[in-house]
């Protein structure tokens, strides 16, 4: 076991980066994400790497489209109105099939909004996050530790598909500081990048990185075989956890992040008033896990009860997960509140008619 150390979240997100072999980092200040920029800008210099605050955000993610077309590991970082700003850029890289990270610490929204913690980007991270038909990996880690871990899978996912992968946590993973460990892994065999705009082993025939296709066959083709991509990508790297869902629950919770964490507290409380819960932790908010509900659908009483920071967007995931088969309820709150667990449980005495 290494020997853990104690991090802000932003700030072992940059070190889980530096580790994972990120080469370029390319961003802009802003709350609260901040610390990201802040900690690379001292930490890339130092080991030869490049560390570049960009004029604006969309300058940041235009930057990592250039960089990540010679095929070394590129990473951007912002915060909701950033990442909006980011858009058109993240769907002309997922477009021409280049592999980056992108973190997202949501703030409260819409508009400016707040600098409290919200996970009220659910929609533009997992339904495109841009223009045209494409999607990319989300992960929504719930702990410092598990943020830091799924950075390297990140980087692995977006060089094995090609794709932009997305790391989204709420401004409260961001700011608060936990004891981490930067585990050594085994490399993985990734893919030769035979498709770079560079002089790698020698090649001679010019690449040319792009994302149009002016004749509309050319372009369905291209649409056709990122769809194929993206199912490979549901089939290979869903991830979720069942916690306390094995059998004979009254109701199942579904929340990820740090709701996640404070849904089990809610566990807890309940069992005391003999009211059974379970929980289905999304680590991949897209790929979404269906195959959880499929699991645990008929341990289910009273069905399913979305908990989010945010005005319900993932339960809409969550019902056509359901399928009609259990009822689905929501609880949720926003613009930068957190729910607290007697709260929820509130609302979980309404769904199964009060302590047993």
């Amino acid at each position: 076991m290494g020997e853990k150390v104690l991090m802000k979240g932003c700030e072992a997100i940059g070190e889980a980066a530096v580790k994972a072999g990120c080469k370029c980092f390319f961003g802009y200040p802003i709350t609260p994400q901040t610390e990201v920029s802040a900690y690379l800008s001292k930490r890339m210099p130092k080991i030869g790497r490049v560390f570049l605050q960009a004029e604006s955000e969309v300058a940041a993610i235009n930057m990592v489209y250039g960089a990540a077309g010679t095929g070394i590991r590129t990473m951007t970082s912002s915060s909701s109105p950033g990442i909006s700003l980011k858009a058109e850029g993240i769907s002309y890289i997922a477009g021409a099939e280049l592999p980056c990270v992108i973190i997202n610490i949501v703030r409260g929204g819409p508009g400016l909004g707040g600098i409290q913690p919200a996970q009220s980007d659910y929609f533009q991270a997992t339904k495109g996050g841009a223009h045209g038909d494409f999607s990319m990996p989300v992960y929504a880690p719930a702990s410092i530790q598990e943020m830091v871990d799924v950075i390297q899978d990140a980087f692995d996912v977006a060089d094995i598909y090609r794709t932009p992968v997305m790391v989204m946590g709420d401004g409260m993973l961001g700011q608060m500081m936990e004891p981490v460990e930067f585990k050594e892994r085994p490399a993985k065999e990734l893919p030769e990048k035979a498709w770079a705009a560079n002089g790698l082993n020698g090649r001679k025939a010019h690449n040319v990185i792009n994302s149009l296709y002016l004749k509309p066959e050319e372009l369905e083709h291209h649409n056709e075989h990122l769809q194929a991509k993206y199912a490979e990508i549901k089939k290979n790297e869903t991830r979720y956890e069942l916690f306390n869902c094995e059998k004979d629950c009254d109701l199942i919770m579904v929340a990820y992040g740090t709701t996640s964490r404070i849904c089990k507290n809610v566990i807890k409380l309940a069992e005391k008033e003999g009211i059974k819960l379970g929980l289905i932790r999304p680590i991949t908010i897209w790929p979404f896990p269906v195959e959880a509900f499929d699991k645990t659908v008929d341990n289910t009483k009273y069905g399913y009860l979305s908990v989010e920071m945010s005005c319900g967007q993932m339960v809409e995931d969550v019902r056509l997960a359901s399928d009609g088969r259990k009822p689905v309820a929501f609880y949720g709150r926003s613009g930068g509140m957190v729910p607290n667990p007697e709260e929820i449980l509130v609302k979980v005495r309404a769904i199964v008619g009060g302590a047993k």
